[in-house]
């Protein structure tokens, strides 16, 4: 944290460490304007296109301001990685709107949101479930019309459990590659896990690079310039 402070660092890694104890003083002193986030991207063979998933590391129950700070978070990313205007899925486990599932209703809102500008320089749809949002063929069978169903590149999952499981499901039964990035602190911040595999690692710290290097020209935002080292 002093290192960042007196600007001699313009990255974070994670080493041997359970995530809480790097994002405590994280957290305590190195906090922006902007709300702090997770962002996976995975390469899978079985997909067209990078695929992001939001937050499956640090927000364990977002509420519906806090999900919409994170899909921001998640369409910066995906702009300065070359998307000019992402497409979000809010996922739930339904494709309509149900009082009884909160996931659902906070998708419709967040919708809704990205229609009046709230959420900028993105499409957002929900509720959306899983294979809505991936599979054409499913929304059409499901009579969804939507132009973000089979061409998705955010995933917003509802909650912490949801997009941990669905990240690791990836990378385990799908051959995923994921790199994984903390989004809204005064540096990048790459959190892999213990096991993550080499390629993970080093496709994480490329994605922090280019966050130093591109962060203002992409999104005007507030996050450090420099040279990493």
């Amino acid at each position: 944290m002093e290192l960042v402070l007196k600007g001699e660092v313009f990255a974070l890694m994670k080493g041997w460490i359970h995530t809480d104890v790097l994002m405590h003083p994280v957290l305590q002193h190195l906090r922006t304007g902007r709300r702090v986030s997770h962002v996976f991207v995975a390469e899978l063979p079985s997909y067209h296109k990078l695929l992001y998933i939001t937050d499956a590391a640090i927000h364990i129950d977002p509420d519906l301001k806090q999900k919409a700070a994170i899909v921001q978070n998640a369409v910066d990313l995906a702009r300065l990685l070359g998307i000019e205007r992402p497409k979000v899925a809010a996922l739930s486990s339904v494709e309509i709107v149900k009082p009884e599932i909160p996931s659902s209703v906070d998708a419709a809102c967040l919708s809704k949101m990205a229609q009046r500008r709230q959420i900028q320089h993105a499409i957002v749809d929900g509720p959306l479930a899983f294979d809505n949002a991936i599979s054409k063929e499913a929304a059409r069978i499901k009579h969804i019309d939507s132009e973000v169903a089979g061409d998705v590149d955010i995933l917003l999952v509802p909650d912490l459990d949801a997009g941990n499981i669905l990240a690791k499901d990836l990378a385990y039964l799908a051959n995923a590659t994921l790199a994984g990035v903390v989004v809204g602190a005064k540096v990048p911040i790459v959190l892999p896990s213990r096991s993550d595999p080499p390629q993970g690692r080093l496709a994480s710290c490329a994605i922090a690079v280019l966050m130093v290097n591109l962060w203002d020209k992409v999104c005007g935002k507030s996050e450090p310039t420099g040279e990493p080292t």
